[in-house]
C-alpha cells in the first residue's frame, strides 16, 4: 500500500470525508496531488491519507485551518520521512492536549485536601516522571552536547 494512488472519491472514502473537503483542503494548500492522469484526474498518494488523518485530529482539538497549515508545514520543513512529521506532529498534538489538561484541573487540585492532593500526587508521580524522562530524551537528541 505505501505506493498506492487515489483518486479522490477513493481518498474521501479511505479518509472518512467529503469530495468537497478535499477539494477545499487542496484549494488551501493542507494537501497537494502527487500527480494528475492523462484525463486530469488528481491522483493522491497514501502520505495524503495520513495527512488527512493529522487534519482530522488538529481539528478535534480545536486548531483552525490555518494553525493546522502552518503545523504541517513546520514539520514537513523539519524532516521529508512522513512516519517523523506524523509522529513529531502527533507529539505536538498530545503536549498541547495535556497542557490544556492540566490547566483545567490545577483550580480543581487546589480545593483538594492535603490528603487527597498528596493520593493524586501519588497516582500520577510514576507516569509524569516516565513522561517527563521520555522528554529528555527526545530533547537530547535536539540539543547539542556541551
Amino acid at each position: 500500500m505505501p505506493n498506492q494512488l487515489f483518486r479522490i472519491g477513493e481518498l474521501a472514502k479511505a479518509a472518512g470525508i467529503s469530495e468537497r473537503t478535499i477539494d477545499y483542503y487542496t484549494k488551501l494548500g493542507l494537501i497537494t496531488p502527487e500527480k494528475r492522469t492523462l484525463k486530469n484526474y488528481r491522483l493522491y498518494s497514501t502520505e495524503t491519507l495520513t495527512t488527512l488523518e493529522r487534519i482530522n485530529q488538529m481539528k478535534q482539538e480545536k486548531y483552525t485551518l490555518e494553525e493546522i497549515k502552518d503545523r504541517l508545514e513546520r514539520w514537513k520543513s523539519v524532516a521529508e520521512d512522513p512516519e517523523v512529521t506524523d509522529k513529531l506532529s502527533q507529539l505536538e498534538i498530545q503536549i498541547q492536549r495535556l497542557e490544556r489538561e492540566v490547566n483545567e484541573i490545577s483550580p480543581l487540585l487546589e480545593g483538594l485536601k492535603p490528603n487527597q492532593a498528596r493520593a493524586a500526587l501519588t497516582n500520577i508521580l510514576p507516569k509524569g516522571a516516565a513522561c517527563i524522562e521520555s522528554l529528555q530524551i527526545l530533547l537530547s537528541h535536539f540539543t547539542p552536547p556541551m
